[in-house]
């Protein structure tokens, strides 16, 4: 049976868990949750965010497999889009699902939640 390994734990979840070739993301936002921003900054940063996590964890954004977005009003779908569209590499886009929702902070416009293979 493969080990569960889990970075950065805290009380309530861990930043990375990585399970046999799996590696599974917390929701990742821009910031704290409390910072404003639009939807293009705050995608940028969470973007960035997840490329920090892939990395520590032994994978990259070419190999992630499926990816959660929340965003808070749907309005932001096509900037959030743009966005992510230019960060993915070419080929490599993932199963995706987009919802709207509310989020942890009024002032949070998007989320994801990321699996990737190593």
């Amino acid at each position: 049976m493969s080990e569960i390994e889990r970075m950065h734990t805290g009380p309530r979840m861990s930043k990375i868990v990585r399970h046999g070739d799996l590696v599974y993301l917390c929701g990742q936002t821009a910031g704290g949750i409390d910072e404003p921003g639009d939807v293009t900054a705050q995608t940028t940063e969470m973007l960035s965010r997840v490329d920090h996590l892939l990395i520590e964890a032994g994978s990259d954004r070419g190999r992630i497999l499926s990816a959660l977005i929340h965003v808070a009003d749907m309005a932001d779908f096509a900037a959030m889009n743009a966005v992510w569209e230019a960060w993915l590499p070419e080929g490599a886009a993932p199963a995706r699902t987009t919802v709207e929702a509310r989020l942890a902070s009024p002032a949070l416009r998007v989320e994801i939640t990321i699996v990737a293979a190593v």
